[in-house]
């Protein structure tokens, strides 16, 4: 693993219920196909460490598990769109990323993620030709740190870089090295594959 950084300059947009389930530990899988502007049309881990960028617009009851329900409306509570800033308060430590072609590997995971099976197995079918990356995050609890949005950071993107450093302070894992990684072992055993082989 590489050694925390003091700052940061690198977003990720994820569904605002999904970084909560996140901050709780109820998971450390994200399943990621891109957006429609992606760079070169394909996403791509671009860094293994970011912050995570909470988005609001694409997150519906029907696309998560309703155990996931009660949690999306949490979010929305207060939350008017369109944005006019954006509060970082979790940081993501990539230590594993597995790419993902099958419909049968995708739903072996289906218990270590808060999206519905179909929703899945949309994102795998979307450009059938580019896999899915399935992304393994540590997350840590930082001071929250406000900033506004600028037009640049909009869009169906899933980077966001941003024009000025964020201090990544006080950063807490919410999962014990334990916890953490019995979940992983979990998710790469659902996947086929040996961890310490990747």
């Amino acid at each position: 693993m590489l050694p925390l950084p003091t700052h940061s300059k690198l977003g990720l947009k994820e569904w605002a219920v999904a970084c909560k389930a996140l901050e709780q530990g109820a998971m450390v899988t994200l399943i990621r196909k891109g957006g429609i502007r992606e760079p070169g049309k394909a996403f791509q881990v671009r860094e293994r460490q970011f912050m995570l960028y909470p988005s609001y617009e694409h997150q519906k009851p029907e696309l998560v598990k309703p155990a996931w329900h009660g949690a999306l409306a949490q979010t929305l509570q207060g939350v008017k769109l369109p944005q006019q800033d954006i509060t970082f308060s979790l940081f993501a430590d990539t230590t594993d990323v597995v790419e993902v072609l099958e419909q049968e590997r995708l739903e072996l995971i289906s218990p270590h993620h808060l999206w519905t099976l179909d929703y899945a197995q949309k994102r795998l079918h979307w450009k059938p030709r580019q896999a899915l990356a399935v992304m393994l995050v540590r997350i840590y609890q930082m001071d929250p740190a406000t900033l506004p949005i600028l037009k640049e950071y909009n869009g169906c993107t899933s980077w966001v870089p941003l024009v000025q450093d964020v201090p990544l302070k006080n950063l807490t894992p919410v999962l014990s090295d334990l916890d953490y990684k019995s979940q992983v072992n979990q998710v790469l055993n659902a996947l086929g594959v040996v961890a310490g082989a990747r």
